[in-house]
């Protein structure tokens, strides 16, 4: 598991090109109406929402009409639609994407890099990591290595899974108390994720970590529910230790990268949880 610092081997990606669409992809007609659709917006509250008409909305969506790009953008933002699915649209009309994405690496995201690398150590000795749109691990704090105890070595070679160490048989599986209660969590939200995003990693990511067998033992937690938030709990050491966990995401991204980063923090859940944390911070 990579310390404070933010790993530094990102995918390279091309900066944005003028592209047409691919022979046999829907047009952006069909991918806006499905998108509205997903929205439960009805084509005349997205023409007042878009300063348009539902005429023209629905000329768009039959391919009747062409809209402009600003039209593009514009009718994405009023349907919420995540920033890498706008570049779709844009290349589904036969313009270029607007959103660059950047490798995490570039000298463009380094103030991002340094400030993530602050809010990291600022979580110790609560386990804190960076992930990205398929769950890959850039970064984490001392805090997080206390979840690793006893995960497969092959499970901690690069590139970190979050998803995969989570639910693998020979991951922090075996030591998940409540694991059918989390299992069950974190799929819902990878299911989640795939209805608005089409990426054939996170669904590949999905089939896979679906199809693990569950470690062997009971769940003991099975039908308890927490007062607060579903905890993850885990058998640490002969210690039972309970985290409730958040996810921080940045506000109006305009780098497909930056878009699907997520900051995932672990606090502390009970008395006993904290207690044992400060402990090992001392």
């Amino acid at each position: 598991m990579p310390s404070a610092a933010l790993t530094t081997a990102a995918p390279t990606t091309a900066a944005p090109t003028t592209a047409a669409p691919t022979t046999g992809t829907p047009g952006v007609g069909p991918l806006l109406r499905e998108w509205r659709q997903r929205a439960g917006v009805s084509q005349l509250d997205l023409a007042l929402r878009a300063d348009s008409s539902a005429r023209h909305i629905s000329f768009i969506e039959t391919g009747k009409t062409r809209p402009s790009r600003e039209m593009v953008l514009r009718l994405a933002e009023h349907l919420d639609v995540p920033v890498r699915e706008r570049n779709a649209l844009l290349v589904a009309a036969g313009y270029a994407p607007e959103y660059p994405e950047s490798s995490l690496d570039s000298p463009a995201l380094e103030v991002l890099r340094l400030g993530l690398d602050r809010l990291l150590a600022g979580y110790d000795p609560y386990p804190a990591l960076v992930l990205d749109g398929t769950y890959r691990v850039w970064g984490a704090n001392r805090g997080a290595s206390l979840l690793l105890d006893g995960v497969a070595p092959e499970l901690l070679a690069q590139p970190l899974n979050a998803m995969r160490i989570t639910l693998h048989p020979r991951g922090l599986a075996p030591r998940i108390l409540n694991f059918q209660e989390w299992r069950g969590h974190l799929l819902d939200q990878m299911r989640r994720q795939l209805a608005l995003l089409r990426s054939e990693p996170l669904r590949a990511l999905y089939e896979e970590v679906a199809a693990y067998p569950a470690p062997p033992g009971g769940d003991e937690r099975a039908g308890e529910r927490s007062p607060l938030a579903l905890p993850l709990i885990v058998g640490i050491n002969g210690r039972r230790l309970s985290f409730l966990s958040t996810i921080a995401t940045f506000n109006t991204p305009v780098d497909v990268t930056v878009s699907e980063l997520a900051l995932e923090t672990f606090l502390p859940a009970d008395a006993e949880t904290a207690r044992h944390l400060a402990e090992l911070a001392g």
